[in-house]
């Protein structure tokens, strides 16, 4: 999901995964999840990521979620607003066709 389009990003903010592969709708459910307080990914959607990542894959993703919004709260030290890109409780989902 790296160099997401302007597109691609206004899609994933409303929720929808349209144009996403399954994996990366996992991820972004996974994502969405980290964001969330508290943090928790439930056995099921843990299970979907193994469906398309590695254990070692996902240590790495789940890192680099974990220390974005660990880095995210040092905004609101400093009184930076928001971008308004995270939607607390979106379920990505894909539109049937």
């Amino acid at each position: 999901m790296n160099g997401l389009s302007d597109q691609e990003v206004a899609t994933a903010c409303s929720g929808v995964a349209d144009g996403f592969a399954p994996g990366e709708v996992a991820l972004l459910r996974m994502a969405d999840a980290l964001a969330d307080t508290p943090a928790n990914v439930s056995d099921e959607l843990y299970a979907e990521l193994r469906r398309h990542f590695s254990e070692e894959q996902l240590i790495e993703l789940a890192a680099t979620a974990a220390q974005e919004n660990y880095r995210a709260r040092y905004n609101r030290v400093f009184d930076v607003g928001s971008d308004h890109l995270y939607r607390r409780g979106l379920k990505f989902k894909q539109r049937r066709q």
